[in-house]
């Protein structure tokens, strides 16, 4: 018995020292928790997203955009990610946040709302109502890809799933997968829809504040507990790792997780497994040092500014109205609109 103890112990001690080799190996239990959490994806049924088209007697297979096969487990289960349902609001005075805290602004009829990704980052999706539009504001932490959709009358969720490494949402209403960057349905009932985006602006809590002084700001008082005020994501936002597979990497210029924006605009065709229509990106280093850059954009002149207050990059008509655009790292472009 004593001796069954010892070996006991023993087992213990090497799986601890064989985890305490990865952890550092990986660059802190940050980076470990990031690189292995996919693991996690055999605690659970893998297939629920699928299975739930299934019920409504939609065959995946028939009504995908893409190749299922690229549709990949994240780890979490569909909803393992909670979306934030019915959101609490902080203003200047009473967020926890610190100035420098990056956000995505929202400002529609005279109402501003800022959404950091300090929060974002545990929750990736808050449905929401701003200036009297429903809307879902959407941050992909691994692709660093913040959109605001119009929903209507439903809620998206995060269904658990990768496309291109980057975030799957749902619709609630009907369990249709969507690919965030493209912003269109992409495997159920409403294959191919794309979704009316709004605009959104990625900038620091105290440049927003600065043009947007009554803003309310999304509060940690979500009903779930996570350390909102950390990084769960280790170096990711700065190191070369690319953690899930992604295409077109031979035809990107710049480092993994450089920021850029892009814009992009469907057409009515629907190839399988790539977007068809027209985008262009705009690197952030580059716009910064030239302040402005007018390119053509389906049928039409467009501009790219570095806002200076706002420090990011924002485009816009020739007229001046803006364009819903989104931030990604430098690796999202040519996997979602190379050729």
């Amino acid at each position: 018995m004593k001796r069954n103890i010892q070996l006991l112990l023993s087992s213990i001690s090497i799986v601890g020292l064989l985890l305490s080799t990865l952890v550092v190996q990986a660059g802190g239990l940050d980076d470990f928790k990031l690189r292995y959490f996919s693991l996690s994806k055999h605690l659970h049924d893998q297939n629920k997203e699928l299975n739930d088209l299934r019920k409504q007697n939609i065959d995946p297979a028939k009504n995908t955009r893409i190749n299922l096969t690229e549709l990949l487990d994240g780890g979490p289960p569909k909803d393992g990610i909670p979306s934030i349902d019915n959101p609490r609001f902080d203003t200047a005075k009473t967020t926890p946040f610190k100035q420098n805290e990056l956000v995505i602004g929202v400002v529609i009829n005279g109402e501003a709302k800022a959404y950091p990704l300090g929060i974002l980052n545990w929750h990736e999706i808050v449905n929401d109502t701003v200036g009297g539009t429903n809307l879902s504001v959407t941050y992909c932490p691994l692709c660093d890809t913040g959109i605001v959709f119009e929903r209507g009358n439903t809620t998206y969720g995060v269904s658990g799933k990768l496309y291109q490494s980057c975030l799957v949402m749902y619709d609630r209403a009907d369990d249709t997968l969507y690919s965030q960057p493209w912003g269109v349905g992409v495997v159920g009932p409403k294959n191919n829809r794309s979704l009316k985006r709004l605009p959104g602006v990625k900038t620091t809590i105290a440049a927003w504040l600065a043009k947007h002084p009554n803003s309310k700001i999304l509060s940690t008082e979500t009903g779930h507990k996570r350390d909102y005020l950390r990084y769960p994501y280790g170096s990711y936002y700065t190191n070369n790792e690319i953690l899930f597979p992604v295409r077109n990497q031979n035809q990107r210029q710049l480092h993994p997780k450089a920021i850029v924006s892009y814009v992009w605009e469907a057409d009515n065709q629907t190839p399988k497994n790539r977007f068809s229509g027209v985008s262009h990106q705009f690197s952030h280093q580059e716009l910064e040092k030239v302040g402005q850059k007018v390119v053509d954009f389906n049928g039409r002149k467009i501009k790219a500014i570095w806002d200076k207050e706002l420090k990011t990059v924002l485009v816009k008509e020739l007229d001046g109205k803006q364009i819903p655009s989104s931030t990604a790292f430098a690796f999202v472009y040519p996997a979602f609109f190379g050729k």
